[in-house]
């Protein structure tokens, strides 16, 4: 267990000093866990989630398809027609990634719209770093609002045996919706407050871009009405949303070559396909294997249990903030899947109601990715479309907001979950 929790250790000092470096490091480190035996090869494709990769994979391909046919550039229009300045623009755009995140992946919210606010960054000539780190941000945190949100929500709602309107009404009380809401609320003021310096006026009058293709829109929108319709169908295959982005974008394809009648210039969106970033987080999934697999996410559980002792509170307490900084450098996935069958244990020992743990759990791990540049998906892709566009995020661009946006909306939820099933 010791050689696991040092490599990956030192594997995480390595990605947050070298970001550049950061996919070869992770497949580095996953190669040193598999050559040496702590990921035996029985299991290294078990580590490795498919769903995600090939979402990220069929949604980037479906997302160069959405700006080639100026779709973002549109929306990017109409928002600067609505909002004062860029600060506005910048809430707006989170606000806006925010609700679509609470029914739709993190990571394809964030391809989804990390283009547009592209689009208007390039017309206001300001830097869309920020905008991109607020984007991915407010896509995590409105990831635990609904049962179809993010894959730790299902989890939890698996657990509790909740349905879709019990995460906006449960045991007579309002549930995690209204919860993260009020702490998105919170978290909107903050980055207010970090974009304060913002205030150029957003250019008004120019004519709108005019769409050359609706069809990729229609794409986009049917791949999340798919993937909601997706979320209340029981057993099926693990890869179904990848395998939803990866066919959606199969028809774009197509529709591609039969309009431009040139094979090469129709798949060019396959070249929007971020390998670094997929690459990094196949690293990240087989170093999470590993030390899955030598017994250090059950170790780290059952420490976080005996800590609480017999107090209910305290217990809570620890569950919500270890699992804030726990999950800001490792994947939430594998650590919710552990803590679960932990805290239904707790409970029956306990004699006491696991909702609170629960949605504790939930809000600490879910948010808690939004502390490091690595600590979630969306925020690793979002850092990739950046790259891509040429721009470099550094660990204090994304800290700088990722923290203060963290603990805005941790807070509240914290002290709301607790009153409302706690007390």
């Amino acid at each position: 267990m010791i050689p696991a929790i040092i490599l990956f250790a030192i594997t995480y000092v390595l990605m947050l000093s070298f970001s550049k470096f950061r996919p070869y490091i992770a497949l580095a480190s996953g190669l040193i866990f598999i050559v040496t035996g702590m990921l035996p090869l029985d299991r290294v494709v078990g580590s490795l989630d498919f769903n995600v990769i090939l979402m990220i994979a069929g949604t980037m391909g479906l997302v160069a398809l959405f700006i080639e046919s100026k779709m973002p550039a549109l929306l990017a229009d109409i928002i600067m027609e609505k909002v004062p300045n860029v600060q506005m623009a910048a809430v707006s755009l989170a606000l806006f990634a925010g609700i679509i995140s609470a029914f739709v992946d993190n990571v394809a919210t964030v391809l989804m719209v990390a283009p547009v606010a592209l689009a208007i960054c390039q017309k206001v000539k300001t830097n869309p770093v920020p905008f991109i780190i607020g984007i991915a941000v407010s896509s995590n945190l409105q990831g635990a609002a609904t049962l179809v949100g993010d894959t730790t929500a299902i989890m939890l709602g698996s657990a509790l045996d909740m349905s879709f309107l019990d995460f906006f009404w449960y045991k007579g009380r309002p549930s995690m919706f209204f919860i993260v809401e009020f702490g998105a609320i919170v978290a909107a003021l903050i980055l207010a407050v970090l974009f304060r310096k913002e205030k150029a006026a957003v250019p008004k009058g120019a004519p709108r871009t005019e769409v050359n293709a609706y069809l990729p829109t229609v794409l986009l929108v049917g791949a999340i009405a798919l993937l909601i319709v997706a979320s209340f169908v029981p057993n099926k295959p693990d890869v179904t949303n990848g395998l939803i982005c990866c066919v959606m974008l199969v028809i774009g394809l197509i529709y591609n070559f039969v309009k431009k009648q040139d094979f090469k210039g129709a798949m060019a969106p396959l070249k929007e396909i971020d390998l670094n970033t997929i690459g990094l987080l196949v690293g990240l999934f087989l170093m999470i294997g590993g030390i899955t697999n030598m017994g250090v996410i059950d170790k780290a559980a059952e420490l976080l249990a005996e800590a609480g002792g017999g107090n209910v509170f305290l217990l809570y307490t620890i569950i919500v903030w270890a699992s804030v900084i726990i999950s800001a450098f490792i994947d939430n996935i594998p650590y919710v899947a552990t803590m679960i069958p932990v805290i239904a244990g707790l409970a029956v020992q306990l004699g006491i109601d696991p909702t609170p743990l629960y949605f504790g759990l939930l809000s600490g791990a879910t948010l808690g990715g939004n502390m490091t540049p690595i600590g979630a998906s969306a925020n690793i892709t979002g850092i990739g479309i950046l790259r891509k566009a040429g721009y470099e995020v550094k660990n204090s661009d994304f800290c700088r907001i990722g923290i203060p946006f963290t603990l805005a909306a941790v807070v509240p939820a914290y002290i709301i979950i607790w009153l409302m099933f706690g007390v």
